[in-house]
């Protein structure tokens, strides 16, 4: 008898992470190096272009919580990119190929689904909400065909069996379930139904949260002095988010011993997002650069008078 071997958690996210990084490098896409440490809101960022995108690899997409998705759209939304959640299972049942899933308004789908829209161009129908599968449709396209056919609202409500009201509905934008789209294709003999491009959805944060994190409020505090606008992160590898004129800032915040295990990874991130990279350090530190990341102290920001100088040392080599 074989016995069917269960691969820990942390095997199957490191698998699924892999996969997620050669599907998008076969796409083209430069990708940072992951981020490894706990918690964490997003594991991966690509580019390509003008294509941005932040991934968050699980393997139960269930599993991401607020804080997670708010990083997302808060990092997505500044670097104006994409969220996507890459993940597995929701509830006790496979993602389904070909299928798009939301979390707290961000795309969520499984590696084959993502592999057929970047790499073979096949982009997915079907998105699944509560009750089942569903598609967008044309309508306005079926509201010619449904004229060409000399078919009244009440005539095409009848063959579908919905009342005249759904099929007006449809006709103005209205999604439908899969088994009455492909009805309507059968009808008329006709593609319907619409494809998601996971590059144009617009997610929606159903929540803000103003102060998750207290912890880098002295930098934060400091940077806003000097003329910068910033958003704190909860679970990013970075601390915040901070904007001047055109320029974004990723900075991170803590002992030395902190920063440290962070600061290559966040100049990483800045190289592929066409940012810059910082780390403020409580301890006594000598300014220095780490890669593309530069490493002053909490007292050398706080002496600083404006956005501009620290934006030129970042860029010093």
């Amino acid at each position: 008898m074989i016995r069917k071997v269960r691969l820990p958690s942390s095997m199957l996210h490191e698998r699924l992470l892999q996969n997620v990084i050669s599907i998008m490098i076969m796409a083209g896409y430069k990708v940072s190096e992951p981020y490894g440490m706990r918690p964490r809101s997003f594991d991966i960022v690509t580019a390509k272009g003008d294509s941005l995108l932040i991934f968050k690899v699980v393997s139960h997409i269930d599993s991401v919580s607020e804080e997670s998705a708010h990083d997302l759209h808060l990092v997505a939304e500044h670097f104006g990119g994409k969220p996507i959640i890459i993940g597995e299972k929701a509830r006790d049942s496979e993602l389904e190929r070909g299928a798009v899933y939301l979390r707290y308004g961000i795309i969520a789908t499984n590696a084959p689904t993502l592999y057929d829209f970047f790499v073979e161009e096949v982009p997915p129908l079907v998105y699944a909400q509560p009750g089942g599968l569903y598609v967008n449709i044309n309508g306005s396209l079926l509201r010619e065909l449904r004229e060409r056919n000399d078919l009244s609202l009440g005539d095409l409500a009848h063959l579908l069996g919905v009342s005249r009201r759904t099929i007006s509905k449809y006709e103005d934008g209205m999604s439908t379930t899969l088994e009455i789209a492909i009805r309507l294709e059968e009808l008329f003999d006709y593609a319907l139904v619409e494809a998601i491009d996971l590059l144009s959805h617009a997610p929606k944060s159903e929540h803000t949260f103003e102060s998750f994190s207290q912890v880098a409020q002295e930098m934060i505090a400091d940077l806003q002095r000097i003329g910068m606008e910033c958003h704190a992160t909860v679970q990013a590898p970075f601390d915040a988010l901070a904007h001047y004129q055109k320029e974004t800032v990723l900075a991170g915040y803590g002992t030395a011993q902190n920063v440290m295990r962070r600061a290559a990874l966040i100049g990483n991130i800045s190289d592929v997002t066409g940012s810059y990279a910082l780390c403020v350090v409580t301890d006594s530190v000598k300014q220095k650069k780490v890669g593309r990341t530069l490493i002053i102290g909490e007292r050398d920001l706080a002496g600083m008078e404006d956005a501009s100088d620290l934006i030129n040392r970042i860029a010093t080599r």
